[in-house]
């Protein structure tokens, strides 16, 4: 029997407004790499896909600039739950290498698929992949490069050769090549790209909505099938949840970019901002004992303490909120956000490299007296309670012996 979770937190259901609706600030919406449309064997092409290429709601990659208002930094549309052809061995391959033992067990898996020239068949299909489908093969990559212990490679460093297998390096930089992502092996790629509906959903219903109503399930599990969810599927999948519980922080985002920090609506969507963070935080608590209770193995914690070691978990939403209120780093363009940021799409961090420069007024407030700067230090507080919250969850996952609860937050 599958486990599945899903949770509805009416604290979020904001009213809405021109203080969560609308961006009054410039527009920070930074256009993707454009790309010339590649006619795409049979083989190459999902099942999903085949669904709604052709349809009218929902534009091809490089069409519309990023729009963070509109569903956050979760993937316009579902992942690929499964591909096909020639492809269902790199699906394969993932799945053994997340239930592997331990390194050298998944070592051994990606090993022998070299000497049976899989991963080169698969390198020479890459060129192939619609946008969409390279972003599913990328996030099979990472579950392999992690459950290898690779994911601190680059995968075109003359030393990786000496640590890692070559046909499977050659894989990985042709997949980072076409997604125009060098340093996807990380928390974005395994949770907001590892993820599905468990039952088909309504046709055009909004991405973060799917993602909040939703029973979600992993597309490659770190649990055998037919066995309880592992406690990394659920960090994975808490981790989906709250980018989609999120999105109102990226409106609010948006919506304090460029104001002055004696505007009067700037203390309402701070105030707003905290009540989100709240929810965020409580959200998170809800998943705590679930998660508590599930299985977990040595290599799993090992996959966990390996990205926590590339600065590679922290989710996008909270950077999000960094970027407005300046709790991680004490300038824009730091070199802790830069080393956090580094692992999300290009789009993404641009978006977030504008939001540090547009939000500076209101980060202003952190050095003045009154009611509307003590409300810019209650958003802080709050953000600075939802990251310790996150953490204390992380904590849970990759502990050994089973606990009940998450700490609380200070």
């Amino acid at each position: 029997m599958t486990t599945t979770m899903t949770t509805t937190d009416p604290g979020l259901a904001m009213p809405a407004g021109p203080d969560t609706t609308t961006a009054t600030g410039p527009r920070l919406g930074i256009p993707p790499t454009q790309r010339t449309p590649l006619r795409r064997p049979a083989d190459d092409v999902t099942d999903a896909d085949a669904d709604t290429t052709s349809s009218p709601s929902s534009p091809p990659c490089g069409s519309s600039p990023h729009d963070a208002r509109a569903h956050g930094f979760l993937p316009e549309r579902p992942p690929v739950r499964s591909m096909i052809g020639t492809w269902t061995r790199l699906d394969a391959l993932a799945r053994a290498a997340a239930l592997a033992p331990g390194r050298e067990a998944a070592i051994a898996i990606v090993e022998r698929a070299h000497h049976a020239e899989e991963l080169s068949a698969l390198r020479q299909r890459v060129s192939r992949l619609s946008p969409r489908n390279a972003e599913a093969a990328a996030m099979r990559v990472a579950v392999i490069a992690v459950s290898c212990g690779w994911n601190g490679l680059d995968p075109q460093a003359p030393a990786a050769r000496r640590i890692a297998d070559e046909a499977f390096l050659d894989l990985w930089a042709a997949v980072a090549h076409r997604i125009d992502h060098d340093q996807f092996v990380a928390l974005p790629t395994l949770a907001l790209r590892n993820w599905a509906p468990e039952r088909k959903p309504r046709k055009h219903i909004p991405i973060d909505q799917l993602a909040r109503t939703e029973p979600l399930v992993p597309i490659v599990r770190w649990a055998p099938e037919g066995q309880p969810l592992s406690r990394l599927d659920r960090l994975m999948l808490a981790a989906t949840r709250l980018e989609a519980h999120g999105i109102w922080l990226f409106r609010l985002a948006e919506t304090l970019a460029g104001r002055a920090p004696d505007d009067s609506s700037t203390p309402t969507a701070l105030r707003r901002l905290v009540r989100v963070q709240h929810a965020l935080r409580a959200q998170l608590r809800s998943e705590a004992a679930e998660l508590a209770a599930a299985p977990t193995t040595p290599q799993q914690r090992a996959v966990l303490a390996a990205l926590a070691e590339q600065g590679a978990l922290e989710p996008p939403v909270l950077q999000a909120a960094d970027a407005v209120l300046g709790v991680g780093g004490r300038r824009p363009g730091d070199g802790r956000r830069q080393h956090l940021r580094r692992h999300l799409p290009a789009p993404h961090r641009a978006w977030l490299s504008a939001m540090d420069r547009h939000c500076a007024p209101v980060r202003t407030l952190a050095h003045r007296g009154g009611p509307d700067a003590a409300t810019y230090r209650e958003a802080q507080e709050s953000l600075i309670a939802l990251r310790r919250t996150y953490s204390s969850l992380v904590h849970t996952a990759a502990h050994p012996a089973p606990a009940t609860s998450v700490p609380a937050a200070a």
